[in-house]
């Protein structure tokens, strides 16, 4: 028998908000920390949606100073970009997604997380 239940839905307006405190309050509800009946193998059945994302408040010491690194596996493969780079480039719900998902848990749970995040400009 399916489950017909619609999630509960969470909207945040990021407008002069500061990038991590949105995120750590975004990540928060995702792991369901916020529901008293929530367990920590299972998914809430929850999603967010974040809006005016363009607007938050990012200072331009932490867009030059803030660096995301990865490794390609080959030598001399390691890969550098500012967050200043990622907004650019992706835009500034790159930059929260990036932020929200460095706070969950690094489990099979973090995609199925991830989906229910919905960022608009």
């Amino acid at each position: 028998m399916a489950n017909t239940a619609t999630p509960t839905e969470y909207t945040f307006d990021a407008a002069g908000q500061k990038l991590g405190r949105l995120a750590t309050q975004v990540a928060a509800v995702l792991m369901g920390k916020n529901d008293p009946a929530a367990r920590r193998h299972m998914a809430p059945d929850v999603r967010v949606v974040v809006s005016n994302v363009s607007q938050m408040d990012i200072s331009e010491p932490k867009r030059d100073s803030k660096v995301y690194t990865r490794y390609t596996q080959y030598p001399g493969g390691l890969r550098t970009e500012t967050l200043g780079d990622v907004i650019e480039k992706k835009g500034h719900g790159e930059a929260l997604r990036r932020a929200v998902k460095g706070m969950l848990p690094k489990n099979k749970l973090q995609p199925v997380m991830l989906k229910n995040l919905i960022i608009t400009d």
